[in-house]
């Protein structure tokens, strides 16, 4: 995170051969020859490069074939594009969540429900948790549930759905304390969304156990307070 001259997704140097080969970016999937990659064989391409924090997050979530929202939002946050704060994780959250779910039931609506949720976390101002008491992060799992059911301000069913999903949310969010972590926002709110999916929906996402791997980046962690943090 935040590597200013290696690789952007692992910090590690970039290696430039003589010779092209073909090589697949790391986040849009598209095949390129390229003659650079880093020690640990990471490649970006140009255009992937050169994105904002939230084009880059619409572009991996586009292209992703994944059901695992746990495993796509950290691999996102490991870009130097993907502060350790701020709010580009208002939009990150429903966009895993949102395209984990068209894959996992073949959805082909995916890039229009990418770009609505993209337009409705931009409202969300960075600080929020701090200053309005109602963290991006858990509201993003309530945008999520908005979009795959068409809520409106006059739904029944699915207002209700949309705002039970950031209730549940926030509850988790605010019993772990602060200061604030996106990246424990992040992950909390997606494995509440995961269950509440199973349960209102059924449909499944798959998972994986959380070991933080940005602690060294947050220097107000939690440290073994936090149920993410990585023990030994």
């Amino acid at each position: 995170m935040e590597n200013k001259t290696g690789c952007l997704i692992c910090g590690e140097n970039l290696v430039y051969q003589s010779d092209y080969k073909t090589l697949d970016c790391y986040f849009c999937k598209g095949t390129f020859q390229s003659n650079v990659t880093c020690l640990n064989n990471h490649y970006v391409c140009d255009k992937c490069h050169s994105q904002s924090g939230i084009e880059l997050i619409e572009t991996y979530c586009l292209n992703s074939k994944s059901v695992n929202p746990i495993e796509m939002a950290t691999e996102i946050m490991h870009s130097e594009k993907i502060k350790m704060h701020g709010p580009e994780h208002h939009f990150l959250v429903p966009a895993v969540l949102i395209s984990s779910y068209c894959n996992a039931v073949n959805d082909e609506s995916k890039p229009l429900k990418l770009e609505t949720a993209r337009k409705r976390a931009e409202k969300i101002l960075g600080g929020f948790c701090g200053t309005h008491g109602n963290c991006g992060a858990g509201v993003g799992t309530g945008i999520f549930i908005s979009v795959i059911t068409h809520s409106t301000p006059l739904a029944k069913e699915e207002w209700s759905l949309s705002n039970l999903m950031t209730g549940k949310s926030l509850i988790s969010i605010a019993s772990h304390g602060g200061p604030r972590c996106c990246k424990r926002d992040v992950y909390l709110s997606i494995l509440e969304s995961i269950q509440f999916l199973k349960k209102k929906f059924d449909v499944s996402l798959d998972s994986s156990k959380v070991k933080c791997q940005f602690t060294d980046n947050n220097k107000e962690c939690l440290k073994t307070s936090c149920l993410f943090y990585p023990i030994l």
